[in-house]
């Protein structure tokens, strides 16, 4: 029997090496990020329409996901003593306001995708108690490349990595092709990060973990991971089906009742493609019916917002409240094998039995 191993960030320790994956919109908010973080893990909150319940969210957008985000730190700070972290993707409009509340409200780990992060120090510098910057990325020249970045431009070598394989659910930084082909499974993606990382870490005698994520779905599948090198894992689609995730039954359901051609590849309107569970309303939006909206904030930058048929946020917003013929869920291509609903706790010591037990 092996035990898991703790997984360190700098002076962060946790006790089981295991990151919830930041999901929006809602889905990880301090519920979810609490829970994780009291069993030894680490919850992230997911920072993409966080003001989505503020009252003044369309005619206030930055200050309403500044308070959003305040908030639920606070809320998730009340309710653990564990590691809390942020998942703020690049691609943003609002990115740089919401990496200011993080900072300010001490948050501990600043996870960041969507794009490469290239000046995510210059928010940290001139603060007393700055969180682990973690940028995450697909490939290893993405990892080099922002790497060089920040030890030239602000002299901070990346406090770890999340290598995230295109397995995931959500919004994917590969192209449509690439999503299934053997050149891209994580193993090979993170064999290519590990090799860049490993002299980073000697030439800056700094331990620089390297996590995984996409597709990893029970404790055999971490221990195969770790095994390769990894010093912990990110998991979201499995969290969701527990009690205490954010988002409503009527999504959760959507995972439950799910079988595997239900899982669809979209094209996002941000220029993305994404891994979504298909329903009717994907469907309509296939077939060229649009689904009118008006857009009163341009929350992600590379959203073509004036020609695409629908509105990613107000879809996934939605569907997080459970009206899903108005929206539809993301999901990892493990969804279908998702069958209950449990605890955080019990999902956590299921995992580490799992891996216990090989």
């Amino acid at each position: 029997m092996s035990k898991m191993n703790e997984l360190k960030i700098g002076d962060l320790t946790a006790k089981v090496p295991i990151i919830q994956g930041g999901m929006g919109v809602g889905i990880s908010l301090s519920g979810l990020a609490s829970a994780v973080a009291n069993e030894g893990g680490i919850g992230v909150l997911a920072t993409a329409g966080i003001g989505e319940q503020e009252s003044d969210i369309f005619t206030n957008f930055i200050e309403a996901n500044n308070r959003g985000l305040r908030n639920e730190i606070r809320k998730a700070k009340s309710m653990t003593n564990g590691i809390i972290g942020v998942n703020i993707m690049v691609a943003l409009s609002n990115y740089a306001e919401l990496v200011k509340v993080a900072v300010e409200e001490n948050i501990d780990i600043i996870f960041s995708g969507a794009g490469l992060p290239l000046n995510l120090p210059e928010y940290v510098a001139n603060s007393k108690n700055h969180p682990k910057l973690v940028p995450i990325v697909s490939s290893g020249k993405g990892a080099a490349l922002l790497a060089k970045r920040w030890i030239e431009k602000f002299n901070y070598v990346p406090d770890a990595f999340v290598v995230e394989g295109p397995r995931a659910g959500g919004h994917l930084g590969f192209k449509k092709e690439q999503l299934f082909d053997e050149n891209f499974r994580l193993e090979i993606l993170l064999k290519d990060v590990l090799e860049k990382i490993k002299p980073l870490e000697q030439k800056y005698d700094k331990k620089i973990p390297v996590i995984c994520g996409g597709g990893i779905f029970t404790g055999a599948d971490i221990k195969k991971f770790m095994d390769l090198g990894v010093s912990g894992v990110q998991m979201a689609t499995r969290f969701v089906a527990t009690n205490e995730c954010d988002a409503s039954d009527a999504f959760k359901q959507a995972y439950l009742d799910s079988v595997e051609s239900d899982i669809a590849i979209i094209d996002s309107p941000v220029g993305m493609p994404g891994r979504a569970l298909k329903n009717q309303y994907i469907v309509d939006v296939n077939n060229g019916n649009k689904k009118p909206f008006k857009c009163p904030y341009h929350c992600i930058i590379t959203c073509d917002y004036t020609n695409t048929p629908y509105c990613i946020a107000h879809a996934l917003t939605n569907a997080k409240k459970g009206q899903m013929t108005h929206g539809f869920a993301f999901a990892g291509d493990n969804v279908y094998r998702v069958n209950k609903i449990v605890s955080v706790k019990e999902l956590m010591d299921e995992l580490k039995n799992e891996y216990e037990s090989i």
